[in-house]
């Protein structure tokens, strides 16, 4: 079993940044995947970025791309999203995913564990 804990989320006004962190614990396999997701209210679970286990392969979806960055820490089995000129659209709940690959991908469904969320709110 994998556990997974976020924090850094917050009310933020438009413009500015935060930094979310995604910690990894239990029994991680020797290399995995990790992504974020995000689900506004009313609105699917979406795609927001992931990153492979060496930080060679990065995804992000065209709505973040240019404003924020994912990376991690295998040291610390932490991986970060770090937000950029932030938008109220970007208002949500942000997930943290593991996927027991080396290797991410952009769909929801290739990830077996879930952390349990961290709210993200952007005022006008």
């Amino acid at each position: 079993q994998v556990q997974l804990v976020e924090s850094g989320g917050g009310l933020v006004q438009a413009g500015g940044s935060l930094r979310l962190s995604c910690a990894a614990s239990g029994r991680t396999f020797s290399s995995y995947a990790m992504g974020w997701f995000r689900q506004a209210p009313g609105k699917e679970r979406e795609f927001v970025a992931a990153i492979s286990w060496s930080g060679g392969s990065l995804y992000y979806a065209d709505s973040v791309k240019g404003r924020f960055t994912i990376s991690r820490d295998n040291a610390l089995n932490t991986v970060y999203l770090q937000m950029n000129s932030l938008k109220p659209e970007d208002t949500a709940v942000y997930y943290c995913a593991y996927r027991r690959t080396s290797m991410p991908t952009i769909r929801p469904d290739g990830y077996n564990y879930w952390g349990q969320g961290t709210q993200v709110t952007v005022s006008s």
